[in-house]
């Protein structure tokens, strides 16, 4: 079977310098990538959320659901008043909520709420069907030979910077 790599390299052919065999790996990773941010972002068209109210409270959840919004600012680097819009926004939708601290009443933490983790839960299920039926099309031995080539990959590009 043919895919679009495949043509790709074919339309390619002889005119570019480039090894085809690196050339179809790095392309077909490149959308594969490319088609799992597109289900990503479908996923959170589905639920009405947007990406950064995604990212925002994927952090949170990772945190354990509460976090200072300048934790929450380094893990998405952005600055501290890009943060605090951004909060701003989740708040007015009742995703989180601002608390003072009870430990030192200068210091505010930011709580997911129980309709934020409901939405964030409801995307995730959506991104793993889609993931787990994508790598469906290769059996479970494949699939764990695909991993484990793909960390080589990754030690060697995390290596390398």
């Amino acid at each position: 079977m043919e895919d679009s790599v495949d043509r790709h390299l074919a339309r390619w052919r002889g005119k570019a310098p480039f090894d085809e065999r690196v050339e179809g790996i790095v392309s077909r990773m490149q959308f594969l990538v490319k088609h799992l941010s597109h289900t990503k972002e479908a996923a959170l068209a589905e639920v009405g959320m947007q990406d950064f109210e995604f990212e925002t409270l994927h952090r949170l959840v990772a945190r354990g659901g509460a976090a200072t919004p300048s934790e929450l600012a380094a893990d998405l680097l952005l600055s501290p008043a890009g943060m605090t819009g951004r909060l701003d926004t989740l708040e007015r939708s009742e995703l989180v909520r601002r608390v003072r601290s009870t430990e030192d009443r200068r210091r505010v933490d930011v709580e997911l709420t129980p309709k934020g983790h409901d939405l964030w839960m409801e995307a995730m299920t959506i991104r793993g069907e889609v993931e787990t039926s994508m790598l469906s099309a290769l059996g479970p031995e494949d699939q764990a030979t695909l991993d484990g080539l793909l960390k080589h990959l990754l030690i060697k590009a995390e290596a390398d910077r």
